[in-house]
């Protein structure tokens, strides 16, 4: 059956088709008959009807996508939408940072809730940030420190030697640094990680698997779906793909089976269909991505899958449950 699909992301014009997960799954939609629609969060709006829900509208185009870099999309004149009255399914894909605009926008769509479906779950993605998430996993990760104070951190990277410290609500690799043993440079790092992020960071040992890679695991509706290992590009200890770093075919060790088998069912019974999880050296998992996951183009160009077209059957066979 056709669907009415709004995706909620950032502008079409300045994705990289190439590798864009975003892309692929509007195409995929487009390939099954699917009518899609893009909109800005900045155009999400709530008003009282009278109901708890609300009426909740955005302005959005109708699109149509190619594969043609440069010319990847066409887009119609901009309409207000009622999310609940003329879409099916919401693709909740716009990139962090995951702030209170991020969570303020997600509460609003979470209010769809049993009238349009929400991809991921909006509640769910609020409850589930990356680096916080994975806590619940914590048997599966380095030694790690959630902490403000700089005293704490010290004794921490006393202990452990060289660290990696983090922004706890970061994407992309952005703003993650190396401190060597000799603690050079932490508190400076740490001034001004105070300054700019009201939170508190994450600090882990630096792990010299890295060298060989950061795993990317796909799961679908909490089923191991692919993977690809992300390798640092020249002068960088960083491997996220938006960093430099370039991939290459992965399988999966038994430790990241047992990783993937211990939270696939939670992650299903969540409504977390599309998830990237980050695994160093075959057995430390550092992240559980929900927000907007990526690495499945590059999956699929190594193993000949369709991974687009498996999210979009868990999508339906949701929508039909």
């Amino acid at each position: 059956m056709p669907l009415r699909v709004a995706v909620q992301m950032d502008p079409l014009g300045s994705i990289k088709i190439a590798g864009d997960s975003s892309f692929a799954l509007m195409e995929a939609a487009q390939a099954r008959g699917h009518t899609l629609f893009h909109y800005d969060v900045g155009s999400l709006v709530w008003e009282s009807d009278g109901s708890p829900r609300g009426r909740i509208t955005a302005i959005a185009r109708p699109v149509t996508v190619k594969r043609v870099e440069g010319d990847h999309f066409r887009a119609e004149d901009p309409r207000r939408i009622d999310l609940a009255r003329d879409i099916d399914v919401v693709l909740m894909r716009q990139d962090p940072p995951f702030d209170l605009g991020y969570i303020s926008a997600a509460f609003i769509l979470d209010r769809l809730r049993g009238e349009t479906l929400v991809v991921n779950d909006p509640r769910e993605v609020v409850n589930a940030p990356e680096k916080m998430f994975v806590l619940d996993y914590a048997r599966f990760m380095p030694p790690t420190l959630i902490a403000r104070s700089l005293d704490t951190v010290r004794a921490f990277q006393a202990e452990h030697g060289a660290v990696v410290v983090k922004p706890l609500h970061g994407n992309g690799g952005k703003a993650i640094f190396k401190i060597d043993a000799d603690g050079g440079n932490l508190s400076a790092l740490f001034e001004v990680f105070n300054r700019t992020w009201p939170e508190a960071h994450m600090v882990q040992p630096f792990l010299p698997e890295v060298s060989e890679g950061d795993k990317r695991i796909v799961l679908i509706d909490g089923e191991f779906a692919g993977a690809i290992n992300r390798k640092p590009g020249e002068g960088e200890f960083r491997s996220n793909l938006a960093q430099g770093g370039y991939a290459e075919s992965a399988t999966l060790t038994a430790r990241e089976e047992e990783i993937c088998a211990a939270m696939g069912p939670e992650l299903k019974k969540r409504g977390l269909v599309f998830v990237g999880i980050d695994v160093i050296g075959g057995k430390w998992l550092t992240e559980i991505n929900v927000t907007s996951p990526t690495g499945i183009v590059a999956i699929d160009q190594f193993n000949g899958t369709d991974t687009p077209g498996r999210i979009w059957d868990a999508i339906e066979r949701r929508l039909n449950a």
